[in-house]
């Protein structure tokens, strides 16, 4: 069945999103534009959860722009409260009620993905809890290319004929076999540049590579 483009549907920020094209399919790694971005929560359903904090870096090509990088904590309707969740993002209710508001949250994070990929670990995660969130706030859901590094690890593994274990893809379990430094979990401005560090790992290992090839 034919589904509209959501751009038609779209909103504000969002509308002003889709007015600037992402990269195309065959845009080469060392041309290509993309923005880390890690997104913490209270739990991993969005119709039941609620995002709590949204981190971003750019990279371009393969170099990191830290000029350019994000960080927003959300703030939570009246009553609403971190409750267990606390214990991953460490954010306490506090933080949380000084955060700003969902669409002014939303509103930065668009602009910095305009005319970007969108890279992420476990990617899917990001995916559903912005897209969610634009439905919810500017009437349409968020489509944007997908790099993602859990994935790309995946495949690299099962291509070397050796099949991870859950434990094996974690953000900081990758970039330990890449070499990279340790930083703490769970803090979205943290792992959002750690999963940019771990992509321009991965990329110097595919010389002559392209978006398509990245997309798993």
């Amino acid at each position: 069945m034919f589904r509209r483009h959501p751009a038609t549907r779209a909103r504000g920020p969002l509308r002003e999103f889709y007015g600037v094209p992402p990269p195309g399919p065959d845009t080469p790694v060392e041309d290509l534009p993309l923005l880390a971005v890690d997104v913490e929560t209270t739990g991993l359903k969005p119709r039941q959860h609620q995002l709590v904090s949204i981190g971003w870096v750019p990279v371009n090509g393969r170099s990191i722009d830290l000029s350019g990088a994000g960080y927003v904590i959300l703030r939570g309707n009246v009553g609403f409260t971190v409750g267990s969740s606390a214990v991953i993002h460490q954010l306490t209710d506090d933080e949380i009620a000084a955060g700003i508001d969902h669409p002014s949250a939303l509103a930065q994070l668009l602009q910095a993905l305009s005319g970007r990929a969108l890279l992420a670990h476990f990617a899917g995660m990001e995916a559903d809890f912005l897209s969610h969130a634009c439905r919810r706030h500017f009437g349409a859901e968020l489509r944007a290319p997908v790099v993602d590094t859990f994935a790309l690890e995946r495949r690299h593994l099962e291509r070397m004929a050796t099949y991870p274990r859950g434990e094996d893809l974690r953000l900081a379990r990758v970039r330990q076999r890449y070499g990279l430094p340790r930083y703490g979990s769970h803090k979205a401005l943290s792992d959002a540049l750690a999963c940019a560090e771990l992509y321009l790992a991965m990329s110097s290992r595919a010389p002559g590579a392209s978006l398509k090839s990245l997309q798993v």
